[in-house]
């Protein structure tokens, strides 16, 4: 309580404009009501797991917002399990409070970036609302459940999407078949990858799915 009194204060100071909710049913109830630029999430809530509530916010969610994670977990297995869930930025306490402003404004310009029409990620480029997509200037055809499949990878860059986060995105609860991921994942890489020299869909193993462009780290 004490942290989050700190962070509200200090950001508000910065001239953010914050909301704050104590329990995982008062978090979901806002950002069922309104969009935000960045969500903090404590991964110990009184009423739930931070990683489900996590899991959660990214499935309900229409417009995705960046899920910073604060948390005294260290290990990398908590990170891993973290990112599966969807978290896009990971910090561990103690923290500065500067340090957390500044994670808030990348991840706040990054969502920016993915929220315009045209996202465009090293050569490949996706016109959100003419459902085109190019990579080194040359036309690639998929199919509408091909292109959402992109979009939920573009829209996560440079982080991986779970294979849960995607079934749920693409199909619901209603998943035609238990390898229906896997065939769209094949024929989306034979488009995407397979006409070029790098690959950009990677299999992030025990988590998903990533883009990664040819000049990442």
């Amino acid at each position: 309580m004490d942290i989050a009194r700190q962070l509200c204060d200090f950001l508000s100071q910065k001239g953010s404009v914050v909301d704050y909710a104590q329990t995982g049913a008062q978090a979901l109830q806002l950002v069922a009501e309104q969009t935000f630029d960045v969500i903090l999430l404590d991964l110990t809530l009184p009423d739930c797991d931070g990683l489900t509530l996590c899991a959660d916010i990214k499935e309900t969610c229409d417009i995705q917002p960046p899920v910073l994670m604060l948390t005294a977990r260290d290990s990398l297995d908590d990170k891993l399990q973290g990112f599966a869930a969807g978290t896009d930025d990971y910090l561990t306490k103690p923290f500065a409070l500067e340090e957390v402003w500044m994670r808030c404004l990348s991840l706040s310009r990054r969502a920016e970036l993915h929220h315009s029409k045209v996202i465009e990620i090293g050569a490949l480029s996706l016109d959100v609302h003419g459902h085109k997509v190019t990579r080194q200037g040359v036309a690639i055809n998929l199919s509408a459940t091909e292109f959402t499949l992109l979009k939920l990878l573009a829209d996560s860059y440079p982080n991986a999407v779970s294979k849960r986060q995607l079934t749920q995105k693409l199909w619901g609860e209603e998943v035609p078949s238990s390898d229906v991921l896997r065939s769209h994942i094949y024929t989306l890489r034979r488009a995407v990858d397979k006409p070029f020299d790098s690959a950009m869909i990677k299999t992030v193993h025990g988590i998903g799915f990533r883009l990664e462009a040819s000049d990442d780290p």
